[in-house]
């Protein structure tokens, strides 16, 4: 059977994460979503999705592994400014294949790559901008010592749990293309190093791991209330794209995304960027299902991750960087799962061309 892209053949069985685009719904280790974002920490959910056990969290593990090693240092200070963040990412990454980093097992190497990855993206960016690098901080938690190494500001509360929020919802997504990527080259029993500079790669790719800077660009039109409703308008009726709607597998709302609004909503006021998502959203629904009925074009997790990191005040090319970062987690994970009863990935071509 031929699939263009693979797309419905089931490739792995897995006990990490389900998907179901039909009803709208994601679990992590058959617990829905919403029910574990609401109750973990990033830390705590990390856990959750490598293990599958709740109750105790490697939160000690990440705090512990916040000490880039002196090569990784080496290699990211002598990267040209012009590198981008993915590139440097995967460069880091990369390096991680010497004998201490060896001598772990494989899920001691997941919490490690899992803490390095904002430290990387942190001192890279800050080279970029001609900026002295922030030091870790070892009594903060995973996401807010991470917008502390970006801006060398204790972040407000409000920051935080907006980030975390985002970065808890999309840990993990089934067989995306980055997964894949990294189940395929474990599978080779390679090592998890190789893993991830393969799904850092994957994720590069604007088809997948783009960032969602054209909702950037239309909130920054919104700041007027009043004209929303016009601005959208004028939009549709000259056959532009609304960013943050619609999506490839779900055929109803995101469920991230109802998470996500639902976050907004309860920090409403506390944000200006966040309120104006929120009102957008009425609008634009309403609109869509005037102009494009029977579309199904519903909210997607872009939409309100936009929103999130305008409010943080995070720049478009941190986007695809600090989504990385939460997925860290999900590839990790695979990767382990995949050693557990590994195949090697084998598919077959079909020869399309001239018989000569």
């Amino acid at each position: 059977m031929f699939q263009k892209g693979l797309k419905d053949v089931v490739a792995v069985h897995t006990k990490i994460a389900s998907v179901d685009g039909d009803i709208g719904e994601l679990r992590y280790r058959g617990v829905q979503v919403d029910k574990l974002a609401a109750t973990s920490t990033f830390e705590q959910l990390a856990t959750f999705i490598w293990t599958g056990e709740r109750g105790f969290e490697k939160d000690l593990e990440l705090n512990q592994c916040r000490e880039l090693p002196a090569h990784i240092i080496a290699i990211i200070d002598a990267l040209p400014k012009e590198i981008s963040l993915m590139d440097a990412m995967r460069t880091a990454i990369s390096a991680y294949a010497h004998t201490e980093y060896k001598e772990k097992t494989i899920a001691e190497q997941a919490v490690l790559l899992t803490a390095a990855l904002p430290m990387i993206v942190a001192r890279h960016y800050r080279n970029q901008l001609g900026l002295p690098v922030i030091t870790a901080n070892k009594e903060l938690s995973h996401t807010a010592n991470y917008l502390w190494m970006l801006t060398g500001e204790m972040p407000s509360d409000v920051q935080v749990e907006a980030l975390e929020t985002y970065l808890k919802l999309t840990m993990e997504h089934g067989l995306n293309a980055s997964t894949f990527a990294a189940r395929v080259t474990i599978s080779t029993e390679s090592d998890l190093t190789a893993a991830i500079t393969s799904a850092l790669g994957t994720m590069k790719g604007p088809l997948h791991g783009g960032a969602p800077s054209g909702v950037i660009s239309m909130l920054n039109e919104f700041e007027d209330l009043s004209q929303i409703r016009t601005i959208v308008k004028n939009k549709i009726e000259n056959g532009e794209k609304i960013m943050g709607f619609g999506h490839r597998i779900y055929k109803t709302e995101d469920p991230r995304s109802i998470i996500l609004r639902e976050k907004c909503l309860e920090l409403q006021g506390k944000d200006a960027w966040l309120d104006i998502a929120t009102i957008a959203e009425k609008e634009i629904i309403e609109l869509l299902a005037e102009y494009k009925p029977g579309r199904k074009l519903y909210t997607n997790v872009e939409y309100y991750a936009a929103a999130i990191m305008r409010s943080i005040n995070m720049p478009s090319e941190l986007f695809t960087p600090t989504f990385s970062i939460a997925r860290m987690v999900g590839w990790t994970a695979h990767a382990i799962e995949q050693l557990e009863d590994n195949t090697i990935f084998r598919p077959q071509s079909i020869y399309v061309g001239e018989i000569k």
